[in-house]
Formats: structure tokens, C-alpha cells, sequence
């Protein structure tokens, strides 16, 4: 339970968290659901191609197993002018990024 009620506030404070001046990039969507102790959803698109979207869920709340499951892309568009994507999984497995742009093991 304390895991994640850190997660949430640290999810948060990152959500909170001003965008790079420089860009002047303005959110341009933005959604907020189930926030709470057993989990959480959010998606946002800001007016420079960057999107995310993101989904946890507390697993086994109560015991020594006790952890929090994250699905979840995001992807923006670089330098090239090319848009990346990447989506994940990150659990008591650790974080396991996909993506065209990654390479494979």
C-alpha cells in the first residue's frame, strides 16, 4: 500500500511538472481517471506530437506480493521529423519497452 501511495504522488508531481520553455509546447488533451490506492489512468497529447497514455493497477494488495502493473505508450516526434512510439509493460519483471525504433535482444 505505502508503494503505492509513493507511486501516485511521484505520478503526480511528474504530471505537474512544466513543459520544456523552450518548446512552448500547450497540452492539448489531457485525461484523468481511477486515480486512486488500487490504481490509476491518464492520457495526454501536447501541441507538439507528444502523446502518452498509461494504465496501473495495484496486484496482490495486502501481501508480500504486493505490486503495481503499468501498461502504457508514449511517443513523440524527433529531430527527423519521424514519430516514435514505444509502449511497455513494467511490473515485478521489470520495465519492458517495445518499439520499431528498439532494438530486439
Amino acid at each position: 500500500m505505502k508503494y503505492v501511495i509513493a507511486f501516485v504522488t511521484l505520478f503526480t508531481i511528474v504530471i505537474a511538472a512544466p513543459l520544456d520553455n523552450s518548446q512552448n509546447a500547450q497540452i492539448i488533451r489531457q485525461d484523468l481517471d481511477n486515480i486512486g490506492v488500487d490504481g490509476y489512468k491518464f492520457a495526454y497529447e501536447t501541441s507538439d506530437g507528444v502523446t502518452r497514455e498509461e494504465q496501473g493497477e495495484l496486484r496482490n494488495a495486502g501481501t508480500d506480493n504486493e505490486a503495481i502493473s503499468v501498461r502504457g505508450s508514449y511517443s513523440w516526434v524527433a529531430d527527423d521529423g519521424q514519430t516514435y512510439t514505444v509502449t511497455f509493460l513494467a511490473d515485478e519483471n521489470g520495465f519492458q519497452p517495445e518499439g520499431a525504433h528498439l532494438p530486439k535482444a
